[in-house]
């Protein structure tokens, strides 16, 4: 048990535990045999037991002291006992010790991936460990309502009601089965939750928030990471007890916590049964968070790479195909709508983001929800998205953009703190007549920022603070939009079905199709992450082709049309598998950026200089 490991600070031993638990979790499918905060239900986990936890750092509070070592009271208990992956001392601590040791760790408040969608929670989870039976979860049960009690009795008046609700639901859900514990605890912990806000960055979100201790190399962590946890679970009900309550003889590891408001402490220290502790052994950076990719690097892992390699020209047809189908019979839109879902920021020059393909589909149908549907079908392709319908109340009453709170001293989460690589789709067919407030200004610049510079401005009340992003915006509107994009292409359908609902629900796969579905998530994740270079003879072929289009007419191409074709060349290569530039690739890329471009100015050619 780590727990209970021998403290010597001169012997080591932290740095051995974690090796170890490195080690194992490195073995093929290790990591498969630790139960999930994000799967399994909270009150069905074994309290100082090994979980893991996907998630994104969502704040990054102060660092703290507990006792690495201390000696109890009691003298026939006197021995050196470790404080180390807990959060409670276990007996009373003999503060006149001269073997207590002080040591420092970091607090990280992580929160479930935002806009995680249904199809990856559902795929995490059937391949989940479930907890051993052996394990009563009626016997945390009491711990929880031992947990309720104590925080009715220390929380101000207004919040003790929806615990007193919370305790009815627990005690309803006592007595059944184990599956259905396990799968109905959720609702009780959402109706404990109502009262405590736990700062998900997008509305409606649901799963637990967690309280990661961090022991070592904690500046190696940035905000807004991805990372999968794994570490000790920790939910003693003593944690609910205000810092108020606590006196010398408390056994709270932490003496500073102390000095903190009470509204610091509502939100550094809330109910365990809501926001677990998880003390880390081990973090493992996500690139992605699609479980039909294996763990490991697509580089460690080349049997899977080369199969999925020799496939993809394949999926890529058949993907062409059904998106064509989805918009309206327009294959070029759906070329471009491919090269969209697989582009990446993959470096940055200055404060140029390179890789970056945000995309404005315009001449979409207002009418009959096209472009809910649209989203919906896209969800069912990408691991993690946020659809946000630009009407004039959204936009002057959703926080975008995360702001620090100094009374609490947290960062106060916004709907633009996403993971890396989620897919943002802004509905500007949603736009009416009317007047942007502050919020709204605000808003809308902060989300062409993010697009034309894949960073947002945190807001520090007396400054701000940039925070780099890789997030793909698509655009969909009915004229061409209000916000900037790397490409404008306006949908052309070749059909024009009576009944738009019904078309689309007869296009979209459902679940019964899941294999197809699978084969089309794997390819848009395999391509995101290859890598790509292009050699000095093609680098001289394309100089030389820029030359040759700028000699007749310079002014009918300019270095910013250069740049957009490589990037699209770089992502039809990709797109087919090929992580070098070809002739061939080059070739086509010029060739659909010339319709691209044709099609826009027939455009504007009918409709005048449309805004």
């Amino acid at each position: 048990n780590v727990t209970t490991a021998y403290c010597n600070p001169k012997s080591g031993w932290e740095a051995k535990v974690v090796e170890f638990f490195k080690d194992r979790l490195k073995e093929k499918d290790a990591h498969t045999w630790v139960p999930s905060l994000n799967d399994v239900p909270l009150h069905y986990l074994k309290p100082n037991s090994l979980v893991k936890f996907r998630c994104l750092i969502q704040d990054m509070f102060d660092p703290e002291f507990f006792m690495g070592a201390y000696e109890t009271v009691d003298p026939s208990t006197n021995v050196l006992r470790c404080g180390r992956y807990k959060d409670v001392t276990e007996c009373g601590v003999d503060f006149n010790s001269r073997n207590t040791v002080t040591a420092e760790r970091q607090t990280f408040y992580c929160v479930p991936i935002p806009g995680e969608n249904p199809w990856v929670k559902e795929i995490s989870s059937s391949s989940r460990v479930v907890p051993s039976t052996s394990y009563a979860p009626t016997r945390q049960k009491r711990s929880y309502e031992e947990d309720d009690m104590d925080d009715m009795d220390t929380q101000p008046q207004k919040q003790r009601e929806p615990h007193s609700a919370s305790q009815g639901h627990t005690e309803q859900h006592g007595n059944g089965d184990c599956k259905r514990q396990e799968t109905e605890a959720p609702s009780s912990q959402t109706a404990s939750a109502s009262h405590l806000d736990l700062n998900f960055p997008l509305p409606g979100e649901k799963g637990p928030s967690c309280l990661v201790k961090v022991y070592e190399d904690w500046d190696s962590f940035k905000l807004n990471d991805t990372l999968e946890v794994f570490g000790i679970l920790s939910v003693s009900p003593a944690l609910s007890a205000l810092a108020d309550e606590k006196d010398a003889s408390s056994s709270i590891l932490d003496p500073t916590e102390s000095m903190e408001t009470a509204e610091e402490q509502r939100v550094h220290s809330p109910p365990a049964s809501l926001v677990p502790r998880l003390h880390m052994l081990y973090a493992r950076p996500l690139p992605h968070n699609n479980p039909l990719l294996p763990s490991a690097t697509l580089e460690d892992n080349s049997a899977f790479l080369s199969s999925t390699l020799s496939e993809m020209a394949s999926v890529r047809a058949e993907l062409l195909t059904y998106l064509t189908h989805v918009l309206l019979g327009d294959a070029l839109a759906a070329e471009y709508l491919i090269l969209h879902l697989i582009s990446n920021v993959y470096a940055r020059r200055d404060v140029l983001p390179l890789g970056k393909f945000a995309m404005n589909l315009s001449g979409c149908p207002a009418a009959a929800l096209y472009t809910q549907r649209f989203y919906q079908i896209i969800q069912q392709l990408v691991p993690s998205s946020f659809y946000l319908g630009m009407s004039l109340q959204n936009m002057n009453q959703m926080r975008l953009v995360p702001k620090k709170d100094y009374v609490a001293n947290r960062l106060v989460s916004g709907a633009l703190q996403l993971a890396r690589n989620t897919f943002l789709f802004l509905d500007e067919t949603h736009l009416e007549q009317g007047q942007l407030d502050t919020t709204g200004v605000r808003n809308v610049t902060a989300l062409g920022n993010l697009i034309s510079w894949q960073k947002v401005d945190y807001d520090f009340n007396y400054h701000q603070m940039e925070f780099p992003c890789n997030i793909n915006v698509l655009i969909a509107s009915e004229g061409r939009s209000l916000l900037p994009s790397d490409c404008q292409i306006h949908l052309q359908s070749q059909v024009s079905p009576p009944n738009m609902e019904e078309y689309l629900s007869n296009i979209q796969l459902h679940p019964q199709t899941s294999s197809q579905l699978n084969k089309f998530r794997i390819y848009l994740s395999v391509a995101r992450q290859l890598d790509y270079s292009i050699s000095d003879e093609m680098t001289k072929s394309v100089e030389d082709d820029f030359v040759d289009m700028r000699k007749d007419d310079p002014q009918s191409v300019s270095a910013e049309d250069l740049h957009r074709m490589l990037v699209v060349a770089r992502l039809l290569s990709l797109s087919l598998g090929q992580t070098s530039l070809t002739r061939d690739s080059w070739l086509r890329a010029k060739h659909i950026d010339m319709l691209r471009r044709s099609r826009m100015e027939q455009h504007q050619c009918v409709n005048g200089n449309e805004p």
